[in-house]
């Protein structure tokens, strides 16, 4: 089948969006289906640093994906593979536009000329006109819709067509109040197969040159509400314990480092590619997921409500002791036999039951095991199953 996707998300990013579009065209790939993703142009693109101008368009002649800088840059398979750890790869074009509010018209458009079979997408603009277009059409839907974004929803559900719903969490889904007749809840996964051999901790501490200690680890960008402050006051209260975050942007990062001046135990990586995240979150003993009440995304929006973390599911397939926020919506994934939970604004809390976990190595290591035993359901390719089951 003939898919084609369509995103509003830069590619390449640092973005957990753009990280969840690549995986989600991965696992269709994987399936056997023909993809083509379909994104905006920026002017400016980011892939491990290097910044690349970008009039992008996908290179007819070696298969690669082109970002053009004087006509002499390009972004080769291999540096997105390695930024977005894929193992399988798929066409992208990147869509010239003066004005991005007409991306979805054009990304159905191009799909039409594609021949495509079935349209995959997140901007809801694309749902509606891609059933007006008559390809069938299934809905991936992360938060609530703002400004004329519910009409476009009322559109899509109200017009004919083959379409399904694709909510990422139960909360969403009845926040929403999505037809149930034409509705699959599809948190998001993970890649099963780069977790098969990971190294024990020491291990991975050594290949990763980290100091030996017991490790703390978080992964995943420094947006407010996502518990850096409480990461700092924790290492404040184990200084034997070797606290490290991964990710983040460098102006973050910057500023993280000088509130944890002092800290001899902590240790902020910046921005590390997605190839890479399996062996970092194998350095650990503990992984932690403190966020807050509230959690801004890079759009800075409010995710707790909502939320179907990647790195939860990271976490899972590591098979190693999470400690994360109590929030309701991660208990649709995780209960107290897969985890150890705390209200996300007790700090007393987090430090007892952290000091309980880090006391007991035998608890740590049964919390792994189930964890890892659990997560198989939630791989990537297993999501894609889930979402075409019963639609083609």
């Amino acid at each position: 089948m003939k898919i084609v996707c369509i995103s509003a998300a830069h590619i390449p990013s640092d973005t957990a969006n753009s990280i969840q579009v690549m995986k989600a065209c991965q696992a269709f790939v994987q399936l056997g289906h023909a993809v083509t993703l379909l994104v905006p142009e920026e002017k400016r693109l980011a892939v491990s640093g290097q910044r690349l101008a970008a009039r992008s368009q996908p290179s007819a002649d070696n298969g690669q994906w082109s970002a053009v800088n004087n006509q002499q840059s390009k972004i080769s398979n291999q540096q997105l593979a390695d930024h977005y750890g894929l193992q399988s790869l798929f066409p992208i074009q990147w869509l010239p536009s003066t004005n991005r509010r007409l991306f979805p018209w054009k990304a159905v458009w191009q799909a039409r000329r594609l021949g495509a079979d079935l349209l995959y997408v997140w901007p809801l603009q694309s749902a509606a006109l891609g059933l007006l277009a008559g390809i069938p059409t299934l809905l991936e839907l992360h938060d609530l819709p703002t400004g004329a974004g519910p009409l476009w929803l009322r559109l899509f559900v109200m017009l004919p067509g083959h379409k399904r719903l694709l909510p990422i969490s139960q909360a969403l889904q009845r926040r929403l109040r999505l037809p149930q007749a034409y509705t699959v809840t599809a948190p998001d996964g993970v890649d099963l197969e780069r977790y098969a051999s990971l190294p024990d901790p020491a291990d991975a501490r050594h290949i990763l040159g980290l100091p030996e200690a017991v490790t703390v680890l978080c992964t995943g960008h420094l947006y407010a509400g996502r518990g850096a402050d409480l990461f700092l006051e924790l290492a404040a209260k184990f200084p034997r314990v070797r606290f490290v975050w991964v990710g983040g942007r460098p102006v973050d990062v910057e500023a993280w480092k000088a509130r944890a001046a002092g800290l001899a135990n902590l240790t902020f990586t910046g921005f590390v590619s997605n190839q890479r995240i399996p062996l970092y979150q194998s350095a650990a003993e503990i992984l932690l997921m403190p966020y807050q009440r509230t959690v801004a995304t890079s759009s800075g929006g409010n995710t707790a409500e909502f939320c179907s973390p990647m790195k939860m599911f990271e976490y899972m397939a590591a098979g190693r002791a999470i400690l994360s926020s109590d929030l309701p919506v991660l208990h649709e994934v995780l209960d107290d036999s897969l985890a150890v939970f705390c209200p996300p604004d007790d700090s007393c809390a987090w430090e007892s039951a952290l000091g309980e976990l880090l006391a007991d190595e035998k608890r740590r290591q049964a919390l792994g095991r189930s964890v890892r035993s659990a997560v198989g359901q939630y791989s990537w390719l297993r999501r894609a199953q889930r979402v075409l089951d019963g639609f083609q």
